[in-house]
């Protein structure tokens, strides 16, 4: 085992080395982490998966293009039917018939579009900030996948992130910058969501008929003052998405696990372990 907390397992998914955090026993849960730049799943996901690991086994991988996941020199742009793939691959490598899935902002979306294409193999959703329906860039996301790698630029967008900015440590700044600028990260985010970037926001997109047939308990959770991705979208998935509930928290960003850790903790496992 690497040092690095950052770093895990390493499993082959169809000769994508994939970096997935494990922890705890029990029925599978798998955290899918957001797109911001230095993003890993441990830094994403590292404040709860402690209490969740509690009560399964938690996997939090690194998808496509982030992370310590190889990231295939063929892929110019983000393509979703890809990005499932890989994660249907990786239920796969490990044996997983079905998961409950957490999917954070982009990885909200990632985890709809596989419970669309796939829905036998996923169990409860929880949403979080997330992408998937159509909406017009926001500010706060163009800042995001457009990131040129300075410590003083991703200080500046970390602060986007929570709403009360003295949330966003120096460490995590560093820590995040750090991992902005390791050998090819750059070049693989940035190849990511080239401009014009509303394309590949589209490209998240689930449609709303999809989204009515949908047949899984859903729990959405979203800061209403989050700049990244609107609220209103989380509004939308409950009109639209039949077994839903939804709970919006005021004065709270993008980064609900942090900015309200335990009121989330405390939301999502009676909601995965309900009847």
């Amino acid at each position: 085992m690497s040092e690095n907390p950052e770093i895990g397992l390493r499993i082959d998914v169809g000769g994508i080395g994939t970096n997935t955090i494990k922890a705890g026993t029990g029925d599978p849960l798998i955290l899918i982490h957001g797109s911001g730049p230095g993003v890993t799943a441990y830094a994403n996901w590292r404040g709860v998966i402690p209490d969740f690991a509690q009560h399964y086994t938690c996997y939090a991988p690194d998808t496509l293009g982030f992370g310590y996941t190889d990231f295939p020199a063929d892929i110019q742009g983000f393509a979703m039917d890809r990005w499932v793939a890989h994660i249907v691959g990786f239920m796969d490598a490990l044996g997983i018939e079905k998961a409950h899935f957490i999917g954070n902002s982009y990885g909200g979306a990632l985890t709809l579009a596989l419970a669309v294409r796939h829905p036998d193999r996923v169990g409860r959703i929880v949403l979080m900030g997330a992408a998937g329906l159509k909406f017009e860039m926001t500010d706060g996301l163009a800042r995001v996948w457009g990131y040129q790698p300075s410590l003083d630029a991703m200080r500046d967008l970390m602060t986007t992130f929570a709403f009360d900015p003295a949330l966003v440590k120096e460490e995590i700044v560093r820590s995040r910058y750090e991992a902005s600028i390791r050998p090819g990260a750059q070049e693989a985010y940035s190849s990511l969501f080239p401009e014009p970037r509303q394309r590949w926001l589209d490209e998240l997109a689930t449609s709303e008929d999809d989204l009515r047939a949908l047949p899984h308990r859903t729990l959405i959770i979203h800061g209403r003052e989050d700049v990244i991705v609107p609220y209103e979208r989380s509004v939308r998935f409950h009109q639209l998405i039949a077994d839903s509930e939804l709970h919006l928290f005021g004065r709270c960003g993008h980064w609900t696990q942090i900015e309200r850790r335990e009121r989330f903790v405390a939301l999502v496992l009676p909601f995965l372990q309900g009847a």
